[in-house]
C-alpha cells in the first residue's frame, strides 16, 4: 500500500468519522442526562438532510440559509420529539423511554416516505472552496472543513458543558435530578436545552453528510445513526471526547476496511467492534462505571 493510498483513506476514515462523531455527541448527552438512548436522532439528521433540499431545489434559496434552516428545523423537531414523546414518559421505566425512541424513529422515517417518496433526492452542493494538496495527495474543502468543525464542535461543547451556568445545570442533572430540582434548577428546561444542543448537532451533522453523499432518502439516517452509537458506545456514552474519539475509530477502522479490499464486510466490521466493547470494556475508551441508585 503506497502513501498516496494510505494519505486517502486516512482523509476519508477522518472525514466519516467526524460526522459520526457529532452525531456520537447528541447521543453522549442526552444519555448523559436523562439514561435515554435516542434512537430518533439519527432520523432528525434526515429531516435536516430533506430541509436543505427543499431550501435549495423547491424555494432556490441561498446554500448558506439552507443550512441554517436545516439546522433550525433539526432544533426544534429534537425538542418536540422531547416534550411529546419522552417527557409525559419520564417517571416510566427505562424500557418504555427504548420503545418510544424505536416508535418515534419508524414514524419520521415512513412520513418522509409518505412526504417525498421511497427515492432518494439529489442535494445540491452547500459548501465549495479551495483543496488541499498532502504529500502529493488531493484533500477535498469538503474533507476538510468537516473535520475542523467537528473538532471545534467538541471544544465549543466542553466549554458549554463545564464553564456555562446552563452547563453547570445540567451536570447537577445528570448527577442527581431530584437534588437538582430542590437547589432550584429547571428540569424540564435543562432537559429541553441538552435534547436542543445535540439535535442541533445532528443538523450540523446532516448538512456536512450531504456535502460528502450528496443524496437524502427516507433512511439514511438508520445506519448513520447506529454507526454514531456504537461510536459514543466505543467512547464512553455520556463522555464528550469519547464520543469524538469513538467517532474517529470507527471512521478510520471502515476506511481500513475497505483500504484492504473488503468494503463489503465494513458494516460488519463496526458491529463487530460494538460487540467487543460490549463484552471486554462495557464503559468505553472514556467512560466511567455508572452505579444504579436504590
Amino acid at each position: 500500500m503506497n502513501m498516496s493510498l494510505i494519505i486517502s483513506q486516512l482523509i476519508n476514515g477522518l472525514q466519516s468519522g467526524s460526522v459520526y462523531a457529532l452525531i456520537a455527541l447528541g447521543y453522549s448527552m442526552v444519555y448523559g442526562i436523562i439514561m435515554l438512548l435516542n434512537f430518533a436522532h439519527g432520523d432528525i439528521i434526515m429531516v435536516g438532510a430533506y430541509v436543505a433540499w427543499l431550501a435549495m431545489v423547491n424555494f432556490a434559496l441561498n446554500p448558506i440559509l439552507a443550512i441554517i434552516l436545516a439546522i433550525a428545523a433539526c432544533v426544534l423537531l429534537g425538542v418536540v420529539i422531547e416534550k411529546v414523546a419522552y417527557t409525559p414518559l419520564r417517571s416510566s421505566p427505562r424500557i418504555s423511554l427504548l420503545i418510544t425512541a424505536i416508535g418515534v424513529s419508524f414514524l419520521l422515517q415512513n412520513l418522509a416516505q409518505l412526504v417525498f417518496g421511497a427515492g432518494s433526492q439529489r442535494v445540491p452542493a452547500m459548501i465549495s472552496g479551495p483543496s488541499l494538496t498532502i504529500a502529493g495527495q488531493y484533500v477535498s474543502f469538503t474533507a476538510m472543513i468537516t473535520i475542523v468543525i467537528s473538532v471545534v464542535s467538541m471544544l465549543l461543547l466542553t466549554l458549554l458543558v463545564q464553564k456555562s451556568k446552563m452547563g453547570k445545570a445540567m451536570r447537577a442533572v445528570s448527577e442527581d435530578m431530584g437534588a437538582a430540582q430542590l437547589m432550584g434548577i429547571s428540569v424540564n428546561r435543562t432537559i429541553s436545552f441538552t435534547f436542543a444542543v445535540g439535535s442541533a448537532l445532528a443538523g450540523i451533522g446532516s448538512v456536512l453528510y450531504c456535502c460528502a453523499y450528496p443524496q437524502a432518502s427516507p433512511t439514511m439516517g438508520s445506519m448513520l445513526g447506529i454507526k454514531a452509537f456504537i461510536a459514543a458506545v466505543l467512547g464512553g456514552i455520556g463522555s464528550i471526547p469519547g464520543a469524538m474519539i469513538g467517532g474517529f475509530c470507527i471512521g478510520l477502522a471502515e476506511a481500513i476496511i475497505s483500504a484492504v479490499g473488503l468494503s463489503v464486510w465494513k458494516d460488519g466490521v463496526v458491529f463487530a467492534i460494538l460487540i467487543i466493547v460490549l463484552v471486554f470494556k462495557p464503559t468505553g475508551i472514556l467512560g466511567k462505571t455508572m452505579t444504579e441508585k436504590v
